[in-house]
């Protein structure tokens, strides 16, 4: 298997990247349903079959799991975001797209927003930064779709917009789908991965109304 550099990865390498995955993936799971305080290395460890010490082959600490577990999805939305930006020019297609990455995300990384909403804070000032500039420019591609369609809001109204639909599309993802899981049915997940989109959509082309000049 190739690395992104093109070098040729071997099976060692490969099984250590397997593993630092998984230990994210615990982690992510175990902070969500308890809090970063409350979990320990140990704890994470044994999700996967390894010690609490092992997890020091990976990452340097529990805080910088952390920051490794937003860092990458933040970072993730940030690319996947800048590609649908350059490949489309057409305002309402870049808006639907990045609606449905934002509602992929929600459905599928619940865990990880509960994380970054409660326990950003506890990440490393450092990898704090680079976070929050990740999800700022994040948050200009949307600012730079949506002044086609509201050109007279500013820049601050445009933001509290973005964030009204991330509130909707995140809080009711993760509110939701743990209800489709519980009953064990695809339905409403379905349901929600058509719901979603279409009530996002609506948020962002609605008219500021007579508040818009006092904002």
């Amino acid at each position: 298997m190739n690395s992104s550099d093109g070098a040729v990865k071997t099976q060692r390498q490969m099984e250590k990247e397997k593993r630092r995955e998984q230990l994210l993936a615990a982690a992510g799971r175990l902070f969500a349903a308890r809090g970063f305080a409350a979990v320990s290395l140990d704890e994470i460890g044994a999700e996967v079959g390894v010690t609490g010490q092992a997890i020091y082959r990976h990452f340097e600490s529990k805080q910088d799991m952390l920051g490794v577990l937003i860092g990458q999805a933040s970072h993730f939305l940030l690319t996947r975001g800048g590609e649908i930006e350059a490949a489309h020019d057409d305002t309402f297609e870049r808006l639907r797209l990045l609606v449905d990455l934002q509602t992929e995300f929600a459905l599928n990384s619940s865990d990880i927003i509960r994380v970054q909403d409660r326990d950003l804070a506890s990440v490393e000032e450092r990898m704090q930064r680079d976070i929050r500039r990740t999800q700022r420019e994040f948050i200009g591609i949307w600012i730079r779709a949506m002044q086609q369609i509201h050109p007279h809001e500013t820049t601050d109204q445009l933001v509290v917009r973005a964030h009204a639909v991330f509130g909707l599309i995140n809080s009711t993802g993760h509110s939701f789908r743990g209800l489709a899981k519980r009953k064990q049915t695809g339905n409403f997940l379905s349901y929600l991965q058509h719901m979603l989109p279409e009530m996002a959509m609506q948020a962002l082309y609605a008219a500021p109304g007579e508040a818009n000049d006092q904002v």
